[in-house]
């Protein structure tokens, strides 16, 4: 991971104008308390007759009221920028996490993820909410450090000024706060840590019972689940506690230091006031007004020195997550292979990446979202080949060396025991997992990134288990097509699928809420409504992981009467790669691959 200065840095150069409108806002905030210290001297110094000016002690109190009247515009003002800056700092992370998580291959998160890190869709919200939040802190509080930082520096050159010495005692507190904080650096890591990975390991079994309740029921372990749910829990909340505490004992020595030294400053500056001292009154209150700004520098420092080693460990924890490692000695980007330097690369950090939000912007009028670009066939299928594809599971298991072509119009079925490889082959051929050897091709013409190529309307993918949303079921068909599909197409398909009987049954049709992952469609339907969904799609290739594997007989056979139903596609027929065992599916193919252990035993 580079460096956290780096980091930051690229952060902050985001929104470089808003940062900077923010920045000159909080000096304002932080500055304009500086201005009523030199007030106040003179207030004094006209009371007792030592004041420079000829003016009225009235005169000072009014100047006092218009700086606390500018203060407050700023502060409102400040508060509408600092709101709108973390907005688009959290955004941004969060935009950067989800689009390189959706980079990775679909299956390698539920099977162990990049660097072998295991994530479920639970825990991962700990990164999207925990994380993103520690990092937007850290960078939305660097100009309110900055703005402290320079009035600290002008209130130091004032007390210089006033008295030297004295001054110079004000750097003992900042060598005790430097010290603290390195001593406490790796205990803080290790505490932020263990806690987010308490919180993470809560979420995850949280968002399992919420898609697991009927399994829980069944098997009637409603009790041995909430106690282990109790257990994280209670983990999570010694962890939390002791990362919290530790925390608040770090900042209250960083205060405690401060204060101390800040007394010791004022015990020595008492001596020199009075009639054999240096110091007038209006000296003495002007030093004990700006020593406040730099003692709430030292105890700000402290905590934000600490807020950046937790940071730290944010992106780490991210960084991980999304395959760092192979960004920092070099990854292969979408526009091709390109070997990045692994120290200080030109190239953005992933995470940092300054990706377009189109958020509506403070100071200048907001940007058209892009059009949506289609994948357009360059030309019908003809043929797709494949030779040697290889993936091999880091525990064991997967294809190797898989080779064979599929015509234009065929159906291709792919058999064999259970663990014999069919699902991985469907999924290294679309690009959902990397293929480590081989090669795919699409009219003679070599595919270099199956993941981008091999979508509509070229292929389509219906997996075993159907990947649905908490929506209607129109949503769940159209799934972003929108005024692209007609309600004509849409009823087509639903047509072939054998799904508009059961769409017409359904409580208020295609606007029927199926509720999380479609909870309220059996089984059957999900699989006819992934179908459809496909075939709205009108891809060239048609790819089918045991699509028949949940409907009965009948349905199952009137569902391939419909896909093969020459009215159905005119002008072609479709393309089709299947998995199945079913007699009805094995007769109809033109061409049946039998896999054992990885590898095809036998193609008729």
């Amino acid at each position: 991971m580079p460096p956290i200065t780096h980091l930051l840095w690229q952060l902050i150069r985001y929104a470089q104008r808003l940062y900077w409108v923010d920045t000159l806002l909080w000096l304002f905030i932080l500055g304009l308390p500086a201005v009523p210290g030199l007030v106040i001297r003179e207030f004094f110094d006209t009371l007792t007759g030592e004041s420079r000016f000829d003016a009225s002690p009235w005169v000072w109190i009014g100047l006092l009221l218009a700086v606390g009247m500018a203060r407050v515009v700023a502060i409102f003002a400040g508060r509408i920028t600092k709101t709108q800056h973390r907005f688009l700092i959290s955004g941004l992370v969060r935009h950067n996490l989800l689009h390189e998580l959706l980079k990775r291959p679909g299956a390698e998160l539920a099977t162990g993820g990049a660097n072998g890190q295991n994530a479920s869709p639970g825990e991962i919200l700990s990164y999207f909410r925990d994380d993103a939040a520690q990092i937007e802190d850290v960078v939305v509080g660097t100009n309110e450090i900055f703005g402290a930082g320079v009035f600290a520096v002008g209130s130091v050159a004032l007390l210089l000024s006033v008295n030297p010495t004295m001054t110079l005692l004000v750097f003992l507190p900042l060598g005790a706060i430097a010290l603290l904080a390195h001593q406490a650096e790796h205990r803080l890591k290790r505490y932020r840590r263990a806690s987010r990975q308490a919180t993470q390991r809560v979420t995850g079994l949280i968002g399992e019972l919420f898609t697991a309740v009927q399994a829980v029921k069944v098997a009637g372990a409603e009790t041995q689940m909430l106690d282990e749910l109790r257990e994280r829990c209670n983990h999570r909340r010694s962890l939390m506690v002791r990362d919290q505490v530790f925390s608040a004992i770090l900042n209250s020595g960083f205060e405690n230091i401060v204060s101390i030294g800040t007394g010791l400053i004022l015990l020595v500056a008492s001596q020199s006031l009075g009639a054999q001292g240096d110091l007038t009154v209006g000296d003495f209150a002007l030093f004990v007004y700006y020593l406040s700004f730099v003692t709430y520098f030292l105890a700000f420092l402290g905590g934000f020195i600490a807020t950046i080693k937790q940071s730290e460990v944010s992106f780490e924890r991210m960084g991980k997550l999304v395959g760092v490692d192979e960004w920092m000695s070099g990854r292969v980007d979408e526009s091709g292979p390109s070997t990045l330097p692994p120290v200080h690369p030109p190239t953005p950090y992933p995470l940092t990446y300054p990706h377009p939000l189109y958020l509506k912007p403070l100071f200048y009028p907001e940007s058209a979202l892009p059009s949506r670009v289609m994948a357009t066939a360059s030309a019908p299928l003809r043929e797709l080949r494949v030779e040697g594809l290889t993936y091999r599971y880091p525990g064991g298991g997967g294809i190797s060396d898989i080779s064979f072509t599929l015509q234009a119009g065929s159906l291709t079925v792919i058999t064999g025991r259970v663990g014999a490889g069919k699902t991985t082959l469907l999924r290294v051929l679309l690009g959902l997992l990397p293929k480590q050897s081989g090669a795919l091709y699409w009219n003679g013409q070599p595919i270099l990134d199956p993941a981008n190529y091999l979508v509509p309307p070229r292929a389509a993918y219906t997996p075993q288990i159907p990947q649905l949303f908490s929506a209607s079921l129109r949503e769940n068909l159209l799934l972003g097509l929108g005024d692209a599909a007609s309600q004509e197409q849409l009823d087509r398909a639903i047509a072939t699928a054998i799904f508009d009987q059961d769409v017409a049954a359904l409580p208020e049709g295609l606007e029927t809420l199926i509720g999380t992952r479609g909870f309220r469609l059996s089984g059957g339907q999900k699989q006819r409504a992934a179908a459809a969904r496909m075939l709205l799609r009108q891809p060239a290739l048609m790819v089918f992981d045991d699509l028949s594997s949940a409907l009965d007989v009948e349905t199952e056979q009137h569902l391939w009467e419909q896909l093969f139903n020459p009215f159905t596609h005119p002008p072609l027929p479709p393309t089709c790669l299947v998995v199945s065992h079913r007699p009805a599916v094995l007769n109809r193919a033109n061409q049946i691959l039998f896999l054992e252990n990885g590898r095809i035993e036998s193609v008729t």
